[in-house]
């Protein structure tokens, strides 16, 4: 990628919408790459067309930028999840379910990247909830609404959820462990045999 050209200087008062002009370039650089070791304050200065010292003024340094770019990819998932399951409506309960797993498998088999970020435990963040916990409330909610309107559940809302969430998150590691070898159905197939093994 060659250099960048400056981008204009956004007005004052404004640093937030260049925050997230730095988040969108390095998820951008991280399609790229693949992974965060590639991942530079320079490389993304150059892919957002700012100077480094830019970025150190939102982000004291890479590891901060990368908590950045969790909450950025978190925040991209969840709300990709919950677009999905508006397209149906409220008493299409178990659709709404099936149609916020396939979100969540998409993302994770389109952006390999993205989501070996988000699920890399490290040290570093420790101290709080990795944002995983965040897309299994979202489930959780899903399958409560599923009980509330009549669908009967072999397991309480919260172990179903439970039980489909790690069951998905494993398939997709193994879709991975395979280098996408398989096709994507594969996977997507698997959340609705996964689902309907939680409906009685």
């Amino acid at each position: 990628m060659g250099e960048t050209s400056q981008r204009a200087r956004n007005p004052w008062g404004q640093g937030e919408r260049l925050r997230l002009e730095i988040l969108e370039a390095a998820a951008r650089l991280l399609s790229d790459l693949g992974s965060e070791e590639g991942l530079t304050i320079r490389g993304v200065a150059r892919a957002a067309g700012i100077s480094p010292a830019s970025i150190y003024q939102h982000f004291s340094d890479k590891s901060a930028l990368v908590d950045g770019l969790i909450e950025y990819d978190a925040t991209q998932l969840a709300t990709a999840m919950a677009d999905a399951q508006a397209q149906f409506p409220p008493e299409a309960a178990l659709d709404r379910v099936r149609a916020q797993m396939k979100a969540y498998c998409r993302f994770a088999l389109d952006s390999p990247g993205h989501y070996r970020l988000m699920i890399d435990n490290r040290p570093a963040q420790a101290a709080r909830p990795g944002p995983l916990l965040q897309f299994v409330q979202q489930v959780i909610t899903a399958f409560e609404h599923c009980q509330q309107t009549g669908v009967r559940l072999r397991l309480p809302p919260d172990r179903a959820a439970v039980v489909v969430f790690v069951g998905t998150h494993g398939r997709v590691a193994l879709w991975h462990a395979g280098q996408g070898a398989q096709p994507t159905e594969i996977v997507t197939d698997f959340v609705d045999e996964l689902i309907s093994l939680v409906i009685d």
